[in-house]
């Protein structure tokens, strides 16, 4: 066997591509983008938020994401292990109390402890809760990293071509695809995600901030530069298209709920994508037609890639042999 041919430069393909590669493997990775970008993976948060998700993420999702900031720490720059800040507006604090309910891993903020956390929320609300082990990344400046790693280790990156057509000829394929592989994995389904990205000196977080809200929960993450990610919406709908004028109000109305700060910022994208899901949310490894699909991985891209991309590796050898 000479090696071994992933398709999709998501996230999820970059991360199966690099685990297979430091594993010795000859890696090709096929693209049907021209340039990496182009899929959800570039429009996520990049939260490394295992504790969090578990508000409404079943405890294999907290368990299988707590090595995630760990992976990404040691291949990628600019990994922020500053944890989760959580803060709900005084008239849904009960939200505070169901949130902390729901989940593991956090401490009790009083006003002056989010005030310590975060100066520029400072006095504008009581409780909160403060999940320490978490943090957050760049998910584009990610992406570049893994695909420069995978070049280093002689990976071949093939854009601009599309790998459905790959046949049994090929040897052992991976099939990274997300939602572009619905017709072969019938239970895949789309859930629409909208993000803004917005630039302002006027506000300074060093961590990734949720504000919980029983209609519109949002969350903003820094970036470099006074940018912030504001998102995200779930949608379920497979239909891409534009951001929504009603998505658009809902977030940059909570976003300004947030901090007034907000409502002066610049807008520099707003874009939407299909984020690829199963019935239960969970993403899976299925064998079918020759090839080992990963997919499923809903809105936990970046949190689930390394454990899952250390399971396909290992099937993949336990498949075809020492890959060499």
């Amino acid at each position: 066997m000479s090696g071994v041919f992933v398709i999709g430069a998501g996230v999820v393909g970059l991360t199966v591509a690099l685990t297979l590669a430091e594993r010795g493997a000859k890696v090709t990775l096929v693209e049907r983008s021209r340039e990496l970008g182009g899929n959800a993976s570039w429009l996520a948060g990049g939260m490394l938020a295992p504790f969090c998700e578990g508000e409404s993420a079943p405890q294999s999702v907290v368990d299988m994401g707590k090595g995630a900031i760990d992976w990404w720490d040691a291949r990628v720059p600019g990994v922020a292990r500053a944890g989760t800040l959580v803060v709900a507006p005084p008239r849904d604090v009960d939200e505070i109390d169901r949130f902390a309910r729901r989940t593991r891993g956090h401490e009790r903020a009083t006003e002056a402890r989010i005030a310590a956390l975060e100066p520029d929320l400072g006095g504008r609300f009581r409780t909160g809760l403060f999940f320490a082990g978490e943090g957050h990344l760049d998910p584009r400046g990610a992406m570049g990293a893994l695909a420069g790693a995978l070049r280093r280790r002689g990976a071949e990156m093939r854009f601009g071509e599309d790998g459905e057509g790959l046949g049994p000829e090929a040897g052992l394929i991976v099939d990274c695809r997300g939602f572009a592989a619905r017709a072969e994995l019938e239970q895949l389904r789309g859930v629409r995600g909208e993000m803004i990205r917005v630039r302002t000196r006027e506000v300074s977080f060093t961590r990734s901030v949720r504000l919980l809200h029983p209609r519109i929960p949002l969350y903003v993450v820094p970036r470099a530069n006074g940018e912030f990610m504001i998102g995200a919406t779930m949608i379920e709908s497979a239909e891409k298209g534009a951001v929504s004028v009603r998505s658009a109000i809902e977030m940059l109305s909570a976003a300004y709920a947030l901090h007034p700060a907000f409502g002066e910022a610049e807008i520099l994208e707003m874009s939407a994508d299909v984020r690829p899901a199963y019935p239960d949310n969970e993403p899976r490894i299925d064998e079918r037609g020759g090839r080992i699909f990963v997919n499923g991985f809903f809105r936990h891209g970046f949190l689930l890639a390394p454990a899952f991309a250390d399971r396909v590796a290992t099937l993949a050898f336990e498949r075809a042999g020492a890959l060499v």
